[in-house]
């Protein structure tokens, strides 16, 4: 089964198979939290001392992927976990915090593509009760 088929269970997977395009080989990643560094979509982070200083996202790596992760964020549909992230951040901090949503909940759609790719379904997309998909 190749990536792009794997993914194609994640919500909002619309854009997906230019993100795996842009991911690559998935093993040369251990977590999920280093592939969303090294996609950019982590925010910066300076610490010295008692003194944190916390910034913008870091933009490192891919543009398209960070394009297409983006995309696919902003056009899930409702009811599904990305969708949901989103919209409780923007709850939590009102509607001008969009943008910073948006960005996290693309992380969180990084984080599913990057099990998908890996496992080749993600288990906490699954439904309670139902049967993990099976792999040939």
């Amino acid at each position: 089964m190749t990536p792009t088929a794997r993914s194609s269970g994640c919500p909002g997977s619309g854009r997906c198979p230019v993100a795996v395009d842009g991911i690559g080989d998935i093993t040369r990643f251990r977590h999920p939290a280093r592939l969303c560094s090294q996609s950019g979509l982590t925010p910066r982070h300076y610490e010295s001392d008692t003194k944190v200083v916390r910034g913008r996202i870091t933009k490192q790596g891919s543009r398209p992927l960070r394009w297409a992760l983006i995309e696919a964020v902003q056009r899930t549909p409702a009811g599904t976990p990305v969708r949901q992230a989103r919209d409780a951040i923007m709850a939590r901090r009102g509607p001008q915090a969009r943008n910073i949503a948006k960005v996290a909940a693309a992380r969180k759609l990084l984080t599913y593509v990057f099990y998908a790719m890996r496992d080749g379904h993600v288990r906490e997309l699954d439904t309670p009760g139902a049967a993990a998909p099976e792999t040939a």
